[in-house]
């Protein structure tokens, strides 16, 4: 008893050989980095189609690939890290990602390139949970909040700005540098994490030769992750259920969820330890963790895409829009690290929440005509309530948790927020084409012939065409036609903002009715430790 009781007192007393702010820094480049890239492709896809001599339908696997390469081994890198060493493995998916991002770069063919894009996620898919467990052992309870929030910044921001960087690199160099960008960072990256990180003396390494491989366990999770990815990014374009293809591929994807849910319980050496789940403030944080991802993408999404298609902003000023959020996120981040010293985190929780689903709310009162200021400033709004919500569901999370469980448990939960994010993205694009068209034919009803107003606004417009207010005079023929075509495209635009105002309500509702969610985390110290 007396030497188990030393050993774990050297392991509660075990720091880092240097700044544990300096460890913060040094990993969260290569997750910036990483998290850029899923949205930085993006933009570049038209170019990279044409490039490529590739249809549009088929460069998006350029996207699809990265999503399902990097679900699959998230979950499993926890797993991994025990048999090869963390430091070891993170290293590797560093190494793994800048090398298949120079090789993205160079690809001749389409076919090439989303070979190396899988190789790509497969490096990118542990480096996120890898680092959430090295800040998790490198700071004690009390000052997590603060190591948190420094990845938080990371992780909320990337997604932003990435649309806009990639046009930005896209117009100006080709769109091969959006993947040459990564090496650089890539390369310091390792250098700084060879010197820098250690694997604690806690942390238990297996021996290969002694570790049962739960092969079964490996391939259900492989094609249950993988083919959810293709369905939640290929059904909207596939009409969902229409489709044969997603059918097929949705049958598979749950009978192999479901089947490695069940496998996996029963497993002594389990690829992913579901058994953390019964620790109600865990399970609690990755709902949480799943549903902001789904607000944070979804919204993230529909923003930039609001501003280009109804309100006529190029990539760059819509980039600008967002901007100030960012900066917001990059302010309140530290804030936030600074409460949870002092605050319960289910307090910041309840306060995110409320600012988020409020400010997405805000968002409904947006139209067609509303200014550079007023959507600039809804964004901050939002960025509040994503601040104060990152952090504290990361503390809640590991709060309970022995240390030994922080690496199953990172995977878990940047398993959450990533499904959550392409669960969202899909929502709200569905969402948004089946809501215009709702409010399309709804418009439409009122454009009857024998509707007093609508009539007298056609023969406006059409005196308008033919005495030449527009296109330099028109036939008689010719203007009502015009007239019809300009009066088509305003119902479009207005059904369209409808639809875009219905999303927000949704999303803004969903966020509001999670707050009673909260009170199943359970009740911690100011600094992050459980209260027993």
């Amino acid at each position: 008893m007396s030497a188990a009781t030393i050993t774990m007192d050297q392991a509660d007393a075990w720091r880092p050989a240097v700044n544990p702010w300096i460890i913060a820094l040094a990993v969260t480049l290569a997750t910036f980095m990483e998290v850029l890239d899923t949205s930085i492709a993006n933009v570049a896809l038209p170019h990279i189609a044409g490039s490529l001599s590739a249809g549009q339908d088929e460069s998006t696997w350029v996207l699809t690939s990265y999503l399902v390469s990097n679900a699959i081994v998230l979950p499993l890198s926890g797993w991994l890290s025990s048999i090869v060493g963390r430091k070891r493995f993170y290293m590797g998916c560093v190494a793994l990602f800048t090398i298949s991002s120079c090789l993205c770069g160079f690809a001749p063919n389409l076919g090439m390139l989303i070979f190396f894009r899988i190789l790509q996620g497969a490096g990118g898919g542990g480096l996120q949970p890898s680092e959430q467990a090295i800040l998790a052992d490198t700071f004690p309870p009390a000052k997590r909040g603060m190591a948190f929030a420094v990845y938080g910044i990371a992780v909320v921001m990337a997604p932003a700005i990435g649309p806009t960087l990639g046009g930005w690199i896209t117009d100006n160099f080709s769109w091969r540098w959006i993947f040459f960008v990564n090496i650089p960072v890539g390369i310091l990256s390792l250098l700084l994490t060879s010197r820098l990180i250690q694997d604690p003396p806690y942390f238990r390494r297996r021996k290969l030769k002694e570790t049962h491989i739960d092969y079964i366990g490996l391939g259900l999770v492989a094609v249950g992750l993988g083919t959810l990815q293709v369905v939640l990014d290929k059904g909207q374009r596939e009409d969902w259920f229409e489709s044969h293809f997603i059918v097929v591929l949705s049958a598979i994807c749950i009978a192999s969820l479901v089947w490695v849910v069940i496998w996996e319980w029963y497993q002594k050496d389990p690829i992913i330890d579901l058994h953390l789940f019964r620790e109600r403030s865990f399970a609690t944080a990755n709902f949480l963790m799943f549903m902001l991802g789904f607000a944070l993408l979804g919204s993230t999404l529909l923003l930039p895409l609001y501003m280009q298609t109804l309100l006529g902003y190029t990539a760059e000023r819509s980039g600008m829009a967002l901007s100030p959020g960012g900066f917001t996120i990059m302010l309140a981040m530290p804030l936030v690290g600074f409460l949870l010293s002092r605050y319960s985190p289910r307090w910041l929780l309840m306060f995110g929440l409320t600012a988020l689903g409020l400010s997405l709310y805000h968002m409904t009162s947006f139209d067609l005509s509303v200014d550079f200021r007023t959507v600039a400033m809804a964004r901050v709004y939002q960025a509040v309530g994503m601040a104060f919500l990152f952090v504290p569901i990361n503390t809640a999370a590991y709060a309970s948790l022995p240390r030994e469980k922080n690496n199953a448990a990172s995977g878990l939960m940047n398993l959450a927020r990533n499904v959550g994010g392409s669960v969202g993205i899909s929502f709200v694009t569905t969402m948004l084409a089946r809501r215009a068209q709702f409010h399309q034919v709804r418009l439409s009803e009122n454009l009857a012939a024998g509707n007093p107003q609508f009539q007298s606004a056609l023969r406006g417009m059409t005196g308008m065409f033919a005495n030449g207010g527009i296109g330099g005079g028109s036939g008689a023929g010719t203007a009502s036609q015009h007239a019809y075509a300009m009066v088509q495209a305003n119902v479009i635009r207005h059904a369209t903002m409808l639809a875009y105002i219905d999303n927000f309500w949704m999303l803004g509702t969903v966020i509001l009715c999670l707050i009673p969610c909260v009170f199943l985390i359970k009740k911690t110290k100011p600094g992050g430790m459980a209260v027993h």
